[in-house]
């Protein structure tokens, strides 16, 4: 097959940007190291972290002793909700062009239990986690200074996560982020050019084609994408046309939970470890205005490459020209959807459990 034998690029169809595919290189020796499997465990408390409950934080609060999902404003916040007296000099050769930012950040942290990863949080915790997204994106999307609504989710040290306890945050901002806004412009250039949603179109043909489809439920298949950089990047796809997570029915939710769950616990089991990953999801912006073009999707960019401890950088000519990687997205779909849905550490002899 050309794909797993020759040199080529994939235009990713949502950001208009190329990747180069070096499938040969797979075939080079490698004398990496091989590890066992990572059991290393965490306690369900942890008095010196500070999301943990009844734990004080670095900004002074204290948490209250919540027992299931807890929310707070980021007591560091990127983003502030008001903008300066003084303002921005404005730069009349133009090239030096800066505008203020105002927002908020929120930190959900998804269960009391300081040793719980979501692929070990279980369907139910998980599908609480949705619903405090919902809840959030609806509140912070109805505001009228708020025109775009980040959720995301950094996890493992490799991914610059300082904290173990199972959390995500939401930075809300006035302005469309960069790489939702080249998602929208591509997104409504298709419904434009071709009458139809871009990634309706696209899940048609992968779930047609199959084979960079790790698995699906009714309402979500999980892929990796045709243009993926990462290794073993993944996308979750809702198979109805919905802009945002808030058009999702219950059933909707529940799926999306078991898919992430489902998702998580094949990260985990392909190196046996802790699965470092950044996720977020991106959808329709507040702003007010009419999307018909979107449809909502999750990212998962996880680091990873050979083992628990080998991670793909992006340098060299991954900074300076354009991404590159070795692994086909059709290789890595098959690696994934080959792992099992049971835990290593759940699964029967590990020693271990939740």
């Amino acid at each position: 097959m050309f794909f797993e034998d020759h040199p080529h690029r994939r235009l990713n169809q949502l950001t208009g940007e190329w990747v180069l595919v070096s499938p040969h290189r797979t075939k080079r020796p490698w004398q990496g190291q091989q590890e066992p499997p990572d059991r290393a465990t965490l306690p369900s408390y942890d008095e010196h972290c500070y999301l943990c409950p009844g734990n004080g934080r670095a900004g002074g609060a204290v948490n209250p002793q919540y027992t299931d999902t807890f929310v707070f404003t980021n007591d560091f916040a990127a983003l502030l909700p008001e903008e300066p007296e003084a303002g921005l000099t404005p730069q009349a050769d133009g090239l030096l062009v800066a505008e203020p930012e105002t927002g908020t950040c929120r930190v959900i942290c998804y269960s009391p239990r300081h040793d719980l990863t979501l692929a070990r949080l279980g369907r139910e915790q998980a599908a609480r986690v949705v619903g405090v997204w919902c809840d959030e994106f609806a509140h912070l999307g109805w505001r009228e200074d708020i025109g775009y609504v980040q959720i995301f989710e950094n996890r493992g040290a490799a991914m610059g996560c300082s904290n173990p306890h199972p959390h995500g945050q939401i930075w809300a901002t006035r302005s469309v982020p960069m790489y939702p806004a080249a998602e929208d412009r591509r997104q409504a250039e298709h419904l434009r050019g071709k009458g139809k949603c871009l990634l309706c179109a696209y899940l048609e043909t992968e779930l047609a084609r199959g084979d960079r489809i790790i698995f699906e439920n009714d309402s979500f298949a999980a892929l990796v994408p045709f243009w993926a950089l990462w290794p073993f990047e993944a996308m979750i796809l809702p198979k109805a046309h919905l802009a945002n997570i808030l058009e999702m029915s219950p059933g909707q939710r529940r799926d999306l939970a078991d898919a992430m769950v489902r998702l998580n616990v094949r990260y985990d089991n392909l190196f046996r470890t802790s699965f470092p990953y950044s996720m977020g999801i991106h959808q329709a912006p507040t702003d007010g205005g009419e999307h018909p073009h979107w449809h909502f999707h999750l990212h998962y960019y996880p680091p990873l490459l050979r083992s628990r401890s080998v991670k793909k950088f992006m340098v060299g000519y991954e900074m300076m020209a354009m991404p590159q990687r070795d692994l086909t997205a059709e290789s890595a779909a098959a690696r994934l959807r080959e792992q099992s849905e049971v835990h290593y550490m759940d699964a029967p002899g590990s020693g271990e459990g939740a």
